[in-house]
């Protein structure tokens, strides 16, 4: 496919995304499951449900456009969850296991949120208003799990991490 309009790009990157969170859905129950904070583990459980939603809403607006629902392999999203996989498979504590699946997740929303915002701001220079209500909405979604990895650090998470090991030198 040639890339010669705008209309053409925003598909190519509506395919793009969807496999994204095709990928995500896969991989978030084991995120869940590798976690030991309960929050943690409930932050990723929430996310999984609005990434089911995020999914309809993307095949929402390929309907929308008269396009065929189907991905393309991103291969920006295969790339940080294996860096995400390679975490859960790591031996250590589970406080510092947390840190990291945290960082990882923050990684993948980033991501996220810079797909969902370049792919808005198509839809509304091609004035497809439903399109951008749906990719505003999961915008705002992704911004909030943002949100919340960060507070999940903040709150102790990162702290408990940062304590693993730390005065086991002085201890006889």
């Amino acid at each position: 496919m040639s890339l010669d309009s705008l209309e053409k790009l925003f598909i190519e990157e509506l395919k793009d995304v969807y496999n994204a969170e095709k990928q995500i859905l896969r991989a978030l129950p084991r995120m869940a499951k590798a976690a030991e904070s309960s929050e943690l583990q409930q932050a990723f459980t929430k996310h999984l449900k609005e990434t089911e939603g995020q999914v309809r809403r993307l095949e929402q607006v390929f309907r929308e456009l008269g396009q065929s629902v189907r991905g393309k392999t991103c291969k920006g999203m295969q790339g940080l969850l294996e860096e995400g996989k390679e975490v859960m498979e790591e031996d250590g504590e589970g406080a510092v296991i947390d840190a990291a699946l945290i960082a990882s997740a923050q990684r993948v929303e980033h991501y996220e949120i810079a797909a969902y915002g370049c792919l808005r701001t198509y839809a509304q220079l091609l004035g497809l208003e439903q399109a951008v209500q749906l990719l505003q909405q999961t915008l705002e979604e992704e911004e909030a799990a943002d949100k919340k990895l960060t507070q999940l650090g903040e709150s102790g998470i990162n702290e408990a991490g940062a304590a693993v090991g730390v005065g086991s030198e002085d201890e006889e």
